[in-house]
């Protein structure tokens, strides 16, 4: 059973609390993905990752077999292009002591995953990580299976154990929290017009509006 509370504030996310971990955002996983549009899922992890860096939340990237399942979405690599993924045998990644270990070292409980498929690659971490102490979430629109079906009822039986479905723009958001933390605000902006869809393009059209209002004709 996990020990943190499910109501009230602090069950909320913050960046201080936070851990995230990524797993398996490959060719040979995308090539099955089924229920979810791809380059959604694409375009909502990268979304995520990038979020992740603005508000300094310890990430860790993994991925299995990529010597016959492909290396790492190149997008999401250019996120943390220094880090090298965690390339693993076991399906189940909370059995890879190595992730197990950088996720305790960052000090957090709060474990927030995105991967494929959610009814395997996601499910096993998630629901072994709660029977343990930690607070998980799982990012559903940066993760997919391999049907509609698979991913619902991956989905039900992570939250019979615990386990917090959540978007990925509802993760960003209980980051940012508050206005006033300013220093951010550029940061989720910027991921807002490129991966935040009819948001980032309303932002941009009231942008513009705004600049005309000033005389500014954008040139």
């Amino acid at each position: 059973m996990t020990t943190g509370k499910k109501a009230g504030l602090d069950a909320l996310l913050t960046p201080e609390e936070s851990v995230l971990v990524l797993i398996d955002h490959q060719p040979f996983q995308f090539a099955n993905l089924n229920s979810h549009e791809p380059t959604m899922v694409a375009n909502n992890v990268i979304g995520l990752a990038k979020a992740a860096k603005v508000f300094d939340v310890p990430t860790i990237l993994t991925t299995v077999l990529e010597e016959r399942g492909g290396l790492l979405l190149q997008g999401l690599q250019d996120v943390f292009p220094e880090q090298k993924p965690i390339n693993r045998t076991f399906v189940n990644t909370w059995q890879d002591q190595r992730v197990v270990d950088a996720v305790k070292a960052t000090g957090r409980k709060k474990l927030i995953i995105a991967g494929l498929w959610t009814e395997v690659c996601v499910a096993m971490p998630a629901i072994q990580a709660a029977g343990e102490g930690f607070d998980v979430v799982v990012v559903t629109d940066a993760s997919g299976g391999a049907s509609d079906e698979a991913h619902d009822m991956a989905v039900r039986r992570m939250v019979q154990a615990g386990v917090a479905p959540m978007t990925w723009l509802a993760v960003m958001s209980e980051w940012q929290r508050d206005w006033a933390r300013e220093q951010t605000v550029p940061g989720i902006t910027q991921i807002l017009l490129e991966h935040g869809g009819a948001t980032g393009v309303a932002f941009a059209w009231e942008t513009q509006l705004l600049a005309a209002g000033r005389g500014d004709s954008g040139a």
